[in-house]
């Protein structure tokens, strides 16, 4: 089939989830398929990395959105639009002009968007689209509005307020709808009632490539923080875990050490470490399993936003015990005291932490029952299978309806 796939990042360097996602996709996909790649960037030095994607896609475009998301024009425009800030930011109408062109000289079976908000960049036309949601944007704003000044506050509720009604709007518009979890398929479900148009493709971990970095622990006692800081859920996380968890847990173990790592690491987070020898503000690392290999403990206290959390699946992927929050294995199926150890109480959460540092025979039984479970379930050889199963069912059906018109 031929793919054309719309996606508001370059999926490579390796920096956030959805990256992670969508490149090991092409990787798997482009084996079966023919697949077109338009991708936003922020600066001319991501081009670099086209090269590398082009090794996996037929044709790879990319559009100059603007690099600070905070513009006054990005303001100004989301204001006055019926669009929200979301949309806005990510909005480069030359794009539109780019798919028009692309539609016109070339025929193509499938248009695959991630997420929501590049579905306005598609124009008018009458090919099957697969709208993929790695999570929902408008509960992790709605979570972050309830923290925010409230002289903003208004401002902020009216954008979110168009979010969700954007979102729901492509949610109905799209072909097949794609989620990350059961959970979500149920909480969309009940918006949209439409359970059959909505499918689940969950998110996976390339355990070989885990494997290929050897276990090797830090002399102190050491836990990991991971996420990229550009999303909304991860700020407030390390926020929790370092102001709620954190202090419990070094009354209790002598000489632990925090490492937070993620890119884009903002001012506060940063602060951190300035205030805090113990804390280690790493950002952006060369290599992610070097991290999770030395790191004892996983630590992802995660209150807000859908989907699957890369960081608890490439944690069980090395073998790195995990003590999170309940939404932050949302839908994965696993079982606390088996796989991880879980608990939405600060207190309970320190305590945790401090016992699987301390208890040699815990760790060791969740590191080998994570990575078991990790490896049998979402190896990203079984996820791409079920995507390509989509793939093929939403393209005979827009076959068939071609041929009737």
């Amino acid at each position: 089939m031929k793919i054309l796939m719309l996606t508001p990042y370059l999926p490579y360097p390796l920096l956030s989830g959805g990256q992670i996602r969508t490149f090991n996709l092409l990787k798997k996909l482009a084996k079966k398929h023919e697949i077109t790649l338009f991708a936003l960037i922020k600066n001319e030095e991501e081009k670099q990395y086209v090269p590398e994607l082009e090794k996996y896609c037929t044709k790879v475009k990319v559009f100059k959105r603007s690099e600070k998301p905070f513009t006054v024009k990005n303001i100004f425009k989301a204001v006055f639009s019926s669009y929200p800030f979301l949309v806005i930011r990510n909005y480069v109408p030359e794009t539109i002009e780019a798919i028009k062109k692309e539609l016109a000289s070339e025929k193509y079976d499938l248009i695959h968007s991630e997420p929501f908000y590049m579905m306005p960049h598609l124009p008018d036309n009458d090919i099957p689209t697969i709208l993929v949601e790695q999570t929902i944007e408008y509960l992790g704003y709605e979570s972050f509005a309830k923290k925010f000044p409230k002289v903003l506050k208004p401002m902020l509720e009216s954008d979110i307020k168009k979010i969700r009604k954007w979102e729901r709007h492509y949610w109905r518009a799209c072909d097949k709808l794609i989620v990350m979890s059961d959970d979500d398929k149920e909480f969309i479900n009940k918006q949209i009632n439409d359970e059959k148009k909505i499918g689940v493709v969950a998110n996976g971990v390339d355990s070989e490539w885990f494997d290929q970095v050897p276990r090797k622990l830090t002399k102190e006692p050491t836990i990991l923080s991971v996420g990229t800081f550009k999303w909304l859920p991860n700020q407030e996380a390390v926020d929790f875990l370092v102001n709620k968890v954190w202090p419990n847990v070094k009354k209790e173990v002598e000489n632990v050490k925090l490492w937070i790592v993620g890119n884009a690491p903002t001012p506060k987070v940063i602060g951190y470490g300035e205030k805090d020898k113990q804390i280690e503000v790493l950002g952006r690392v060369p290599d992610i399993r070097n991290s999770f290999k030395e790191a004892h403990v996983l630590v992802a206290p995660v209150f807000s936003g859908k989907g699957t959390r890369y960081k608890i699946l490439e944690a069980m992927a090395s073998g790195t015990p995990v003590v999170a929050s309940k939404i932050a294995v949302e839908g994965l199926n696993i079982k606390h005291g088996e796989h991880v150890l879980t608990s939405n109480s600060a207190k309970e959460m320190s305590k945790l932490t401090v016992e699987l540092i301390k208890d040699k025979k815990l760790w060791e039984k969740l590191s080998v029952n994570g990575k078991k479970f990790v490896t049998e379930n979402f190896d990203w050889k079984e996820i791409s299978q079920k995507l390509d199963t989509i793939y093929k069912e939403i393209g005979k059906k827009g076959a068939i309806n071609a041929k009737k018109s």
